[in-house]
């Protein structure tokens, strides 16, 4: 069993995906609960690589009012005129 330090967005499944595209299979990744996850591998130097660029699943911001209005090619002030508050 091999100790890495735990990344800050971890994702056991895609963790376990991102080992697997260099050959590393990892059938259990366990958190130790003190900022340390561990598995077992025969390759600690290269699991480190991915366990530290690893950036689990990141849930998209809402998109801004403005930000929707760009999508269909407004702004804020072509919504006010349109709403007759301009």
């Amino acid at each position: 069993m091999e100790t890495f330090n735990k990344p800050k967005n971890l994702n056991g499944t895609e963790l376990k995906a991102q080992l697997a595209e260099i050959g590393i299979i990892v059938d259990e990744i366990i958190d130790f609960a003190n900022g340390t996850i561990g598995f077992k591998t025969d390759d600690k130097a290269a699991a480190e690589l991915v366990v530290k660029g690893h950036n689990g699943t990141i849930i998209p911001n809402e998109p801004s009012v403005q930000d929707k209005l760009n999508s269909v090619g407004l702004n804020l002030d072509d919504l006010k005129a349109a709403l007759g508050l301009a």
